[in-house]
């Protein structure tokens, strides 16, 4: 793919620039560009915080320029100070690396790494860089070309020694880490560019200085606008926290949900951010379609993407299950057992051992004193005469009815329904 130059107008249409430095359109212009991201492994997984960068990535590559991911296995030891009010605790190294492997595989499958491409998608260590290098060679090499006074002047710096927490030398020194990265990824890598968050934009330009200083070299930086929601909450975090990439942090289907039930107003953002569509294909189905149905495509196309169209099946059969009021037994005969366990997660899954209903339980008994979805015996007759109860989408019009191990499904879980919005699956192990 020929590089062009408009990769910095998609940005802009997209909302998606904050800062560039001063030369940096010339710069684009100029042929295929080599820009990075640096990654911080502190975290078990991406989030979808993190999405934004590797999209900015991803447009990069579409644009026909060449993609650097930076793990932080050095920098994830030091501690970033940037947009933190108080010192990181520190993960131990066997985390981190562990961290770090695992975050390394989920950017595998979300940039082309195809090394036949000419601008395929690189991964770089940083750890590499500093593994054998001594303090004394780190201050002489690297602390000499930056003053304390210009550490200082960043924001995420000065507002930590105004504060109360004050600041270690260890994330003082953050900057001066960062920033020769940047040296050393110009120098071995001829990396011209560095990108990331509007929060990174004094360790960024700390790199610009130091290459200008140390290879008197001009290297340029583009940052991205913090991505908040329109009520102002930081966005990638809910009431149970974040959203992770991870399906084994957050499900599918939570991940689905979660862009199904954004705020309308977000959705112009949503759709720039992280939408490959293209902008007449947004601006068209924005003027064309409702915004619940522009939700829906866009929670398709961001699920398959992350997760894979065989999760994106699996949610719609969970979203089926549990919303759609024609959903029968078929249905949920239908569900393979690692789907069931996604709808364990996103209602009342109570847990009984299996040997409690080895020799068969009398349904009023299973509903009341073994799951609790019932206060009482009575409350459970009550409700079976009532003709509300129904076991894996089968009414329950005796309760005479025993449940037994022949009855569950993948020979783990029971579907109980009361009424038509009280829904249970219980889990026999």
């Amino acid at each position: 793919m020929e590089a062009n130059h408009n990769f910095l107008e998609e940005l802009r249409w997209r909302g998606l620039i904050h800062d560039i430095t001063p030369g940096v359109e010339e710069h684009f212009k100029q042929g295929m560009v080599r820009a990075y991201i640096g990654f911080d492994p502190t975290a078990p997984s991406m989030t979808i915080g993190n999405y934004v960068q590797i999209m900015l990535l991803t447009f990069l590559q579409r644009a026909g320029h060449q993609p650097v991911v930076l793990m932080g296995g050095a920098t994830g030891r030091i501690g970033d100070p940037s947009g933190k009010d108080k010192e990181r605790d520190l993960k131990s190294f066997d985390e981190l690396d562990h961290n770090m492997a695992h975050q390394a595989e989920q950017v595998k499958h979300m940039l082309d790494f195809d090394p036949a491409k000419p601008n395929h998608a690189i991964l770089v260590n940083n750890y590499d860089f500093y593994k054998d290098m001594n303090v004394l060679d780190f201050l002489r090499d690297v602390g000499k070309y930056l003053t304390v006074n210009y550490m200082m002047s960043k924001e995420s710096v000065r507002r930590r020694i105004e504060g109360e927490t004050g600041i270690s030398f260890t994330e003082f020194s953050y900057q001066l880490l960062q920033g020769y990265d940047f040296v050393l990824l110009h120098r071995e890598h001829g990396i011209s560019v560095q990108m990331g968050g509007s929060d990174q934009f004094g360790n960024i330009t700390a790199g610009v200085e130091l290459a200008r200083k140390i290879d008197e070299t001009k290297v340029f930086a583009v940052t991205t606008p913090l991505l908040t929601k329109s009520d102002g909450s930081k966005f990638g975090k809910s009431e149970s926290g974040n959203i992770w990439l991870d399906p084994t942090l957050t499900t599918p289907y939570k991940f689905y949900q979660f862009w199904l039930n954004a705020d309308d107003r977000d959705l112009p953002k949503f759709l720039r951010y992280f939408s490959l569509k293209n902008r007449e294909e947004i601006e068209n189905i924005e003027t064309s379609q409702s915004a619940q149905e522009i939700k829906r495509v866009f929670a398709a196309e961001l699920t398959v993407r992350i997760h894979g169209q065989a999760a994106y099946e699996s949610v719609l059969a969970v979203s089926r299950l549990l919303f759609d009021s024609k959903a029968d037994a078929e249905t949920l005969r239908s569900l393979n057992a690692s789907t069931l366990a996604e709808v364990a997660e996103e209602i009342p899954a109570p847990k009984i051992a299996l040997s409690s209903i080895q020799n068969g339980l009398n349904i009023l008994d299973f509903l009341s004193e073994e799951t609790g979805i019932l206060e009482s015996r009575s409350e459970a007759k009550r409700a079976i005469q009532a003709n509300t109860i129904s076991v894996n989408k089968q009414k329950i019009a005796d309760p005479g009815v025993m449940i037994n191990p022949a009855d569950l499904l993948h020979g783990q879980f029971l579907m109980v329904e009361n009424g038509k919005k009280n829904k249970y699956l219980v889990v026999v192990g």
